[in-house]
């Protein structure tokens, strides 16, 4: 029950056990209040002790006069009841709307967003934001970089020579970081922003849920990865070869499930340490993922496709029996991942996002492998990881920070076949007050900067088949410009419509938006490649 008093300048909250009213005026006694369905006005006694304190539950309208008790009762705090029906569940509304009046009050955020104020990881000016971005994200850069120096050297190697559809699982395999690690790190940063790993005994539960749930979707992505990489780039031309067919196969398979092991791994150890020193894990986690995991699936890829295309001359068994014992394995990691809850819901229905995102990658792998087996355009492959690389971390922070908000600030998941409501205007997705869109403009300022970082040391480094001319530069950063904005624009729909229809963010959202970062990038890329070739700003300083 909630009463008004003349002395007093905010509500006074009455507990469901007590009706104990205290007064903010000093000296004045307590007020008791009971009733057995009628409706009275509060009278404070002369004699406190005369207050009969029966508990119970009661009704209460508002009173807005009180009756002459005289000079002496005229001098008394007047109190008019405000609110009505005070039980355990009003009380705790009446907390909840004191509480996030309270923080209206005292917080420095500027949105215009009627939601509930987010708590204080969330409470963030656009330079904490990028001062916390810009350390992972150039160190992502880098090792992007990394990567594409590594496939501009691998792509020489006689099984990327001889089994060019080795190229079509490059896309699919990196983007494993969207689809699996990028996704596990969004999912654990909301789990520890919210709470749900503050206990050691929850924590552990989430990790090995999780990574036992990241061991079985890496081994069904790793096999679907290699049979999207027969079907575009042997069936339709009609020349099948078992043997390269397996190769893929465990291939793709051991490397999917390695990489997704180290990256689970040290993805929890970076979770871990940011929430001890104060970090927002969604600013940090997915940048250092997709970091290393560009570089480490990649080095693995092509050391483990060359190790088993020299068995395929002296053991025809080695293959298969790669495939089958990480097949194997499979049984053991769903027994895991069931007995968690929050895996098991996903154990069951997060295939979707992973498949459909792998098959978009492998378009772009196609793309990569049609354009990079022209030696005209051999210059590509350095610069593929970097800009699908760097598309890809940004809207994986990006959507990992607006379901984090989400998930804060306790807004329930709609029912599924919600009623359709308008999508977000560019405007108001780039230029809004809210902290989502001042994290959308900080991290689209990084774009051009990161890149040229990176091609600078690419450069530096005698790295790749191209010259960077004014021209070259020019183009390269349209098509990397254009990409970010594109995804960033999507994260904004993708993870509120999803929201809306009931389904986690952290568990849809970061595979589709990763996976369309690897279709546009190098389809834009390979596009300014065809564009410089035709107005003739072409490969003359070759680096071989």
């Amino acid at each position: 029950m909630v009463l008004w008093s003349k002395d007093q300048d905010k509500l006074s909250d009455m507990s469901t056990g007590t009706e104990r009213i205290e007064m903010k005026k000093e000296g004045a006694p307590p007020a008791y209040h009971h009733s057995n369905g009628s409706v009275h006005p509060v009278i404070l006694p002369d004699n406190p002790e005369e207050v009969p304190q029966t508990p119970g539950e009661y009704e209460l309208t508002e009173v807005t006069s009180l009756p002459d008790r005289g000079d002496q009762e005229n001098e008394r705090p007047d109190m008019v009841v405000l609110d009505c029906r005070a039980n355990a569940k009003g009380q705790r509304e009446e907390d909840a709307l004191l509480e996030n009046a309270s923080q209206s009050n005292e917080s420095d955020d500027t949105s215009t967003d009627q939601s509930p104020v987010p708590p204080a990881p969330l409470k963030e000016t656009s330079f904490s934001i990028g001062l916390q971005v810009l350390f992972p994200f150039l160190l992502a850069g880098f090792g992007t970089v990394a990567a594409g120096m590594v496939l501009d050297i691998v792509q020489h190697w006689t099984v990327f020579t001889e089994v060019t559809e080795v190229f079509i699982l490059v896309p699919a395999l990196l983007g494993l970081k969207g689809n699996l690690e990028m996704t596990l790190a969004s999912r654990l940063s909301t789990a520890a922003n919210i709470g749900q790993m503050d206990t050691a005994k929850d924590m552990w539960k989430m990790i090995m849920g999780n990574l036992a749930l990241i061991q079985v979707q890496a081994t069904v992505v790793g096999f679907l990865a290699s049979i999207a990489a027969v079907i575009f780039g042997w069936i339709p031309e009609g020349n099948f070869k078992m043997g390269h067919a397996v190769l893929l196969c465990a291939s793709s398979v051991a490397t999917a499930f390695i990489a997704s092991l180290l990256l689970g791994l040290i993805m929890i150890g970076v979770i871990i340490a940011s929430r001890k020193v104060g970090i927002n894990p969604d600013n940090v986690a997915t940048p250092i993922a997709a970091s290393l995991g560009d570089l480490i699936t990649l080095a693995l890829l092509a050391g483990i496709s060359t190790g088993l295309y020299k068995e395929l001359e002296f053991n025809d068994y080695a293959n298969p029996m790669v495939c089958a014992f990480f097949v194997a394995l499979t049984p053991i990691w769903v027994l895991i991942a069931r007995r968690i809850p929050s895996t098991r819901e996903v154990l069951y229905s997060g295939w979707e996002p992973v498949i459909i995102a792998m098959a978009i990658s492998s378009v772009g792998g196609l793309i990569l492998d049609k354009t990079v087996s022209n030696p005209n355009f051999a210059g590509m492959a350095v610069f593929t990881p970097v800009i699908n690389g760097v598309g890809g971390n940004l809207v994986a922070v990006q959507a990992s920070r607006i379901s984090t908000y989400l998930h804060m600030n306790a807004l329930p998941i709609a029912e599924p076949n919600p009623t359709p409501q308008k999508c977000p205007t560019p405007w108001s997705s780039f230029f809004g007050s809210g902290v989502n869109s001042r994290s959308a403009r900080v991290l689209f300022l990084l774009v051009a900067p990161g890149h040229l970082v990176f091609l600078y040391t690419i450069n530096s480094m005698q790295g790749g088949h191209t010259t960077l001319t004014y021209v070259f530069i020019a183009f390269y950063l349209a098509a990397a410009l254009l990409q970010v904005v594109i995804l960033l624009y999507l994260a904004d729909w993708m993870v509120n419509w999803m929201w809306r229809r009931g389904m986690d963010p952290d568990n849809f959202s970061i595979p589709y938006l990763t996976a369309l970062g690897d279709l546009l990038g190098t389809g834009f890329l390979a596009l300014c490649f065809h564009i410089l070739w035709l107005i003739g700003d072409r490969d003359t300083d070759v680096v071989d």
